[in-house]
């Protein structure tokens, strides 16, 4: 189904719009998706690395206090988030979203480079890990402007029909980041250097890459048009009072934030915790844990667009639905036989049957919250709760999961993890389907 809707996309379509037109529109989309996979390649870059840059950063001594000072500036980033949604989004609302994307794409370049170039604690004391919370704060507050600004961005110049279709493809970016981070993590220890040399100075390698591809992406930002909503609503924009418009909206930003909850939560679970888990919970070795994970984060790039895709022809809801339904029964079960088994090859497939349920949230959250905003505050209107919500119930996956470990009670946090989603149920069953009651075309 992904595959005919490209191609419906490329050709002349019933709806008037020709090939140029929908070539341009393709690549807008992907130009402004590649934030995406910059901002999660970078998120997992620190994660994966954190193991052979904290000796750098802070004093020689307890290896756990190095890994656990490096958590708490990765915890940092998110706590900022919503500062950078903020910021970025009333750029966006105000000035443009192409304006907003590129110097959020920058400034995540500069936050890489500032990781990558910082001298060890050796060489300049408590400077470093100064500046290393420095370089996480700016990759915050860029992270946190670029979500709310790219799904507007993608979902303003979609087709109209495809806007589905297109989340999806904006998902698989956001996935693809950190399937990126893994790739680069196994070539650089199977292939390249040695433990010794990764710990010394190989892992400024993926954070001189992460800087590279930014600066790449911003120069291709330079050339992206503005979308035609943002144009046509340029007089009521000029005029607008964001923060009572936004007032105006909060039943809406109330839904961003259950509809949120146990989607951030569950994606975090099989994206950023899951390779903790396959390690310590199910035993599987450094290769295997590496290869489950990135097999099955490959899986999930692929279905993104095809749950995409069917949402333009079905409704949102259902999938929302069906997330929340599937995700409150099946994951105290999932993550139970998971932790059980010993077979990587099992472990793949019970990770594939997550990904198949929480596909049905992350495939259309871009769009399904985008249509619920007039154009004046979409960026804000998306990007504040989003980050608010994903920094509560989103980069506290890990800490919360490792907590129960600790306790002798990790069957607690796939409770935990349940009770998130049935939080996010309800409000999908009480919301309206956005495909059908969509604000992409009101502009205040």
């Amino acid at each position: 189904m992904a595959n005919s809707n490209v191609k419906a996309d490329l050709a002349i379509t019933t709806d008037g719009f020709d090939r140029a037109d929908m070539r341009k529109r393709v690549r807008a989309i992907l130009i402004g998706s590649a934030g995406n996979l910059i901002e999660w390649y970078d998120v997992y870059a620190y994660s994966a690395f954190a193991l052979y840059f904290a000796p750098s950063f802070f004093p020689k001594g307890d290896a756990a206090a190095q890994q656990l000072a490096a958590a708490v500036l990765f915890a940092v980033a998110f706590l900022v988030r919503p500062i950078g949604s903020v910021i970025f989004g009333y750029f966006a609302d105000r000035f443009g979203r192409r304006t907003s994307l590129m110097i959020a794409v920058l400034l995540m370049c500069f936050g890489s480079l500032l990781i990558a170039v910082t001298p060890t604690y050796e060489s300049i004391g408590i400077g470093a890990p100064i500046i290393l919370a420095l370089a996480r704060i700016l990759q915050g507050l860029s992270q946190g402007g670029e979500y709310g600004t790219s799904a507007t961005y993608l979902s303003e110049v979609s087709h109209p029909n495809r806007r589905g279709f297109y989340s999806g493809v904006w998902y698989m970016t956001l996935i693809g980041g950190q399937l990126m981070a893994i790739l680069v993590l196994l070539v650089l220890q199977k292939i390249f250097l040695t433990p010794e040399q990764l710990r010394s100075w190989g892992w400024r390698i993926p954070f001189f890459l992460g800087a590279a591809v930014a600066r790449f992406a911003y120069y291709m930002r330079r050339d992206m048009h503005e979308t035609e909503l943002f144009k046509a609503s340029d007089r009521i924009i000029r005029t607008t009072n964001r923060w009572a418009e936004l007032a105006r909206n909060w039943k809406s930003m109330v839904l961003v934030v259950g509809i949120t909850i146990g989607g951030t939560s569950a994606f975090y679970t099989y994206t950023t915790y899951m390779q903790k888990f396959l390690k310590l919970s199910v035993g599987l070795t450094d290769d295997q844990t590496t290869m489950v994970t990135a097999a099955s984060l490959l899986f999930a790039i692929l279905i993104q667009p095809l749950y995409g895709a069917m949402s333009d022809k079905f409704g949102r809801k259902p999938f929302l639905i069906g997330f929340g339904i599937l995700g409150t029964i099946g994951t105290y079960p999932l993550l139970t036989l998971l932790q059980t088994t010993k077979s990587p090859f099992i472990a793949f497939l019970l990770i594939c049957a997550a990904w198949a349920i929480v596909s049905g949230y992350t495939s259309i959250t871009a769009v399904v919250k985008t249509e619920m905003f007039p154009t004046a505050v979409r960026a804000m209107g998306v990007g504040i709760p989003y980050a608010l919500t994903a920094a509560i119930f989103g980069g506290s996956v890990d800490s919360v999961a490792l907590y129960f470990k600790s306790i002798g009670q990790e069957s607690g946090f796939y409770w935990y993890a349940t009770g998130c989603i049935f939080i996010s149920l309800l409000f999908y069953t009480f919301m309206k389907d956005t495909l059908r009651y969509s604000k992409m075309e009101q502009h205040d």
